[in-house]
């Protein structure tokens, strides 16, 4: 028998988790291949990109590969463009997924402990978080640039769990990719995914977490079901 969900911590990873923010990647992808004269990737394009940091999206943008490595030239003279349209769009169209407002205050309402955990640049990820009204309910934002590593190192979710003097046997991951699943298993953490979100096109089943859910709305009832 499955142990129950019941953490004393639970982390949340950002975007494809907690937030779609494509609309603004892509916007800021596609304004910048326009500077160097290349054609417009899309959102369609950027959904499989995203979930590794803006540097890395700015390399697949270039290369149209996930591992690709773009011309060191043309990545010195797009990057610094990306940066400052994505920093003037940042959450402009970015919105919170159905259900995860909900998710939070019910959280909150436990008495949980609750970080955001995220490998978006914290020049990113703290404006975002206010601009979207939900900065205040996590005790901990740990973004790509905080620490020495980030997912899927364990080290980010290792430091939350100290923070909050939580063992990683008390504490759980929330995210939407294999990345998420892969700092999870390493640091201890159980690991609950959605199935929405940014995985590279791949389906997060296969990456076998622990539980997947349609919505964070469902979070709370996963756990109220296997508490009770």
């Amino acid at each position: 028998m499955t142990r129950a969900f019941d953490p004393q911590m639970v982390l949340i990873d950002l975007d494809g988790t907690l937030v779609d923010s494509v609309p603004d990647l892509a916007r800021s992808v596609d304004e910048m291949l326009a500077s160097l004269g290349r054609p417009p990737r899309g959102e369609a394009a950027v959904r499989d990109w995203v979930g590794n940091g803006v540097e890395r999206l700015v390399r697949r943008a270039l290369t149209g590969t996930l591992d690709g490595e773009p011309d060191p030239q043309d990545f010195d003279q797009a990057y610094p463009v990306f940066l400052e349209r994505y920093t003037s769009y940042n959450g402009e169209r970015s919105r919170l997924y159905p259900g995860a407002g909900t998710a939070l205050e019910r959280l909150l309402a436990r008495s949980m402990r609750i970080g955001c955990v995220t490998n978006k640049a914290a020049r990113f990820t703290e404006p975002l978080l206010a601009t979207l009204g939900v900065a205040e309910h996590f005790g901990i934002v740990v973004s790509g640039d905080t620490l020495a590593e980030k997912k899927p190192s364990p080290l980010p979710l290792l430091h939350a769990a100290e923070y909050f003097g939580v063992t990683p046997a008390d504490a759980l991951m929330v995210g939407d990719s294999i990345s998420d699943v892969k700092a999870a298993r390493a640091a201890g953490f159980r690991v609950v995914c959605v199935s929405y979100g940014y995985n590279h096109g791949r389906d997060i089943r296969d990456a076998e977490p622990d539980a997947v859910i349609d919505s964070l709305a469902q979070l709370d009832g996963l756990l109220a079901a296997r508490t009770a």
